[in-house]
């Protein structure tokens, strides 16, 4: 037979749409061909398909060979296309007869001495070789990866030959299973909150945004412990759900970083330097990666020595804290990722970091204090729900041993697992998440507190958006209380958590 079809899986986001491989030999001067717009990685594909096939003793047809990888209009890259090539080849010379080549889908890169080398962005080609009822078929390397979806899904070698006897049956692909054993979870020795000494308020506000994911800003001068308190976030946050993790690797699937299968239900901590690109952060490149807020979905975003960050990099923040999700788009790709993070981020009051602290000399005039606010946009801030004072800490504060105020992280994370628990079962989600609908809905005031909150609004001239922000973070107030209603002091508490609009109108 001169013609075969085998399918595979290209990558665009972590979505893995089919490719059909056609290889077709005909009459003609020996040549090799493929169509169906592929990249350079992928054109040169045939000459490593060439010697893998020679060098595993195979016989390359010295004829016209053209491959068609389909749809034609949906662009390729990378070298995972070598092995269903090569298989393709075979299969039309007739070295390879396998009645139900259909069932499978193919994956791998191909050295030049036939063995295989893994791929990026196997996580998604596993869920979608799934969902079609398949079986995949990839380099032992991607094995860990791929048996998170479950083992059952994927196969995998180490060299084309076992791959073919594989398929014609006349041998099983022997896996130690201490290569894809993948442990349900690796626990890690996160920083303890305990070690935080003093910052009552800060660690209360923590807890808080941890059990309502809302975004949270920390403010102070130099040295109080704001980059310590943002390190502890993750060790009171509950772990991910097996349909949370899976998402979560995918996209570190397809990035450039690699997944590291033992803490894949581990919430991402991401904490890009302040001389990052709006690229960086949103993703990008001719064929579109993830960017740092896609590789923070489902987990946190840590900007420390925020008004360090180009104001550029900071508005293209806006639409992710939003809608959840990032669209990239390029000449001739697009691409849409996740980007479902909970914002964290760090600054000092003003350019040399003592504004406002009895206990330190500032130097800064009220212009240069304004100008280094307003580095940070109104609507960039109105998207984060809570500014915190993180005040300088007294000798006696410093030198303090922990007592019964200390809290570990374990029993914050506790009470913060029931109130996210608590949200789900009434309201399906967690309360940073509800639309002003649903606000309208679910914020049952108490007799008098509605008044309150729209006299001191009127009063400090607060924006729509930063009233819904006041009114989730005093929901998530009342549930860590389990109050139904929502009440006077669960509101007052929320608007403390708005310290920014305050410096703001101190130095206006």
């Amino acid at each position: 037979m001169s013609l075969s079809i085998i399918y595979t899986r290209a990558g665009v986001g972590i979505e893995a749409p089919l490719v059909t491989v056609e290889t077709h030999l005909s009459n003609g001067l020996p040549s090799m061909n493929i169509v169906g717009l592929p990249e350079a990685a992928v054109k040169e594909s045939k000459d490593r398909v060439r010697s893998a096939l020679i060098n595993s003793n195979f016989e390359f047809p010295t004829r016209r060979i053209t491959i068609n990888l389909a749809p034609a209009d949906l662009p390729k890259d990378g070298g995972r296309f070598d092995l269903p090539i090569a298989l393709g080849i075979l299969s039309a010379t007739g070295q390879l007869n396998v009645d139900d080549i259909l069932q499978y889908e193919f994956m791998g890169e191909l050295a030049l001495s036939g063995e295989l080398r893994q791929v990026n962005g196997i996580l998604p080609a596993v869920l979608a070789a799934k969902r079609n009822d398949r079986k995949l078929v990839i380099p032992t390397q991607n094995l860990a990866e791929a048996s998170l979806i479950g083992k059952e899904h994927c196969v995998g070698g180490n060299h084309l030959l076992q791959i073919c006897a594989y398929l014609q049956g006349q041998r099983e692909l022997d896996i130690d299973d201490s290569v894809i054993e993948v442990p349900a979870f690796m626990p890690i020795n996160d920083p303890d909150l305990i070690e935080v000494k003093g910052q009552y308020a800060a660690k209360r506000a923590l807890e808080v945004a941890a059990a309502g994911r809302h975004n949270l800003l920390f403010i102070g001068p130099p040295g109080t412990g704001k980059t310590m308190l943002a390190t502890r976030l993750p060790g009171i946050l509950p772990e991910l759900s097996e349909e949370e993790a899976i998402e979560s690797a995918a996209i570190t699937s397809v990035s450039d970083h690699g997944l590291d299968t033992r803490y894949w239900k581990r919430r991402p901590f991401r904490s890009p330097h302040h001389t990052a690109s709006a690229a960086a952060m949103v993703g990008g490149g001719s064929n579109p990666k993830p960017g740092e807020i896609s590789l923070a979905h489902q987990g946190v975003l840590f900007l420390d020595e925020l008004p360090e960050f180009e104001r550029r990099v900071l508005e293209v923040l806006r639409e992710p804290l939003e809608s959840g999700k990032v669209t990239i788009s390029r000449a001739t790709r697009r691409a849409e990722y996740p980007a479902k993070f909970q914002f964290l981020a760090a600054m000092n009051p003003c350019p040399c970091g003592h504004f406002g602290n009895p206990r330190g000399v500032c130097r800064c005039t009220s212009d240069k204090i304004r100008r280094y606010l307003l580095k940070l946009s109104g609507p960039f801030i109105d998207r984060i729900d809570m500014h915190v004072d993180v005040p300088a800490m007294t000798q006696e504060e410093l030198k303090s041993i922990p007592d019964a105020k200390c809290e570990s992280s374990e029993t914050v994370k506790k009470r913060v697992v029931a109130t996210m628990e608590l949200q789900i079962k009434l309201r399906g989600k967690c309360n940073s998440f509800l639309n002003p609908k649903e606000l309208d809905e679910m914020v049952n005031f108490e007799p008098g507190a509605e008044d309150f909150i729209l006299a001191v609004l009127e009063k400090l001239k607060f924006s729509a958006r930063a009233y819904h922000r006041i009114l989730r973070v005093s929901r998530t107030i009342a549930d860590l209380e389990k109050s139904e209603m929502v009440k006077q002091v669960h509101l007052a508490e929320a608007l403390s958590y708005r310290r920014l609009e305050r410096m703001l109108m101190q130095v206006a």
